[in-house]
């Protein structure tokens, strides 16, 4: 357990050749400087960051920028440049190196080709809560959300030098691996830690951190951990996107302490749901699903914003969801990299707009 709602957040970065901008790998050279807050992933070419528990968004946002700016200075310092997106548009996954750990060596040996190509970055929110039932009931409830979550952030239209026709290509990449996706649904604390027991018991994997559902309770930290969204090339997109999540955890938290029940959907149409914001984005249609109809997936995610508004302004964190009206009306990442895809057909300048816009402005001195 932890102190409500308070918030970490965690992105994969990708590290990169300062001249040519394909993927380096170079994390040692990034972790001879910051091991605290600077972490490696599976391959070399990948890092993460991560803000320390926060209580609230602003303070979240200020750290995740500086973290940005360290790692995007010490990769200067060494002739790589970062950038954020859910895809690198161009690399090869037979290119890559794992990270020389335990963990991702023995991920390696039981997953084999499923681990190698899993060349994707996404971002991580962490909302802390003070009840364990209450978090299997934030977790339940999310599940209705993450495909909303997914199409404001699918930033990864591009894999491997083609143009996937997809907005997150990272997801149906992410789907080889056993354990991902949309949770199944948990009748309480007790129901989750025996059938985790179980899974732990029978050998399956080592402990609950090897489920990599789109939203898990993370009892180690005392959170709810959502993530379904691709990584994000602008970091006010980031913080806009965590404030929304966490003003979902309020509303499905408070859901819980007034005894209300949870709508009950099919998981196949909460996945058909998902898949359906992964190929469109915004610019498609969801399923409504207590009406059962076909709705333009900007008007439910225009119907949730306005829903979630009190409760972001509660938490302080409303003037974040300027950062998801931004997205609503200019694209989400995927649909600006195929904006400058289109101009030349070339994915390099694709890449040298996503390393631009990851880097966070410089703070005013005037300020």
């Amino acid at each position: 357990m932890s102190a409500g709602y308070t918030i970490g957040i965690e992105e994969e970065l990708m590290i990169l050749d300062g001249e040519t901008l394909d993927l380096a790998n170079a994390i040692e050279q990034l972790l001879r400087e910051d091991e605290e807050r600077v972490k490696p992933e599976l391959m070399e070419s990948v890092c993460e960051i991560a803000t320390s528990p926060c209580s609230g968004i602003d303070d979240a946002g200020e750290e995740l920028i500086e973290l940005r700016r360290h790692v995007c200075r010490v990769a200067d310092e060494s002739g790589l440049a970062i950038g954020s997106a859910g895809t690198h548009p161009s690399a090869l996954w037979e290119d890559q190196r794992i990270a020389a750990r335990p963990r991702y060596r023995d991920l390696i040996e039981a997953l084999r080709f499923v681990a190698r190509q899993e060349l994707i970055f996404g971002m991580h929110v962490h909302v802390g809560l003070d009840d364990p039932d209450k978090a299997i009931h934030v977790a339940n409830g999310m599940r209705v959300h993450l495909p909303v979550l997914l199409a404001l952030s699918a930033n990864s239209p591009f894999w491997q030098g083609r143009h996937t026709g997809l907005m997150s290509a990272r997801t149906p990449i992410f789907r080889a691996f056993p354990r991902v996706g949309v949770p199944p649904a948990y009748a309480d604390w007790d129901d989750y830690a025996k059938r985790i027991a179980f899974m732990v018991e029978s050998g399956v994997m080592e402990d609950y951190t090897y489920l990599w559902y789109d939203v898990r309770p993370h009892p180690n930290l005392g959170t709810v951990e959502i993530r379904v969204c691709d990584s994000q090339t602008r970091v006010e997109h980031t913080m806009g996107l965590a404030a929304l999540i966490q003003a979902m955890v309020r509303e499905l938290s408070e859901h819980f302490e007034a005894g209300s029940p949870l709508g009950e959907y099919p998981w196949e149409m909460l996945d058909e749901n998902k898949w359906l914001a992964a190929r469109h984005g915004l610019e498609g249609e969801l399923i409504d699903l207590p009406t059962r109809e076909r709705v333009p997936t900007r008007e439910l995610t225009r119907r949730l914003l306005d829903r979630l508004v009190d409760h972001a302004q509660d938490l302080g964190a409303g003037g974040h969801l300027d950062a998801v009206e931004d997205i609503l009306a200019r694209g989400n990442g995927a649909h600006r990299q195929r904006v400058v895809y289109e101009a030349n057909h070339d994915l390099r300048e694709v890449m040298r707009e996503i390393v631009t816009a990851t880097t966070p402005a410089a703070p005013d001195p005037a300020a």
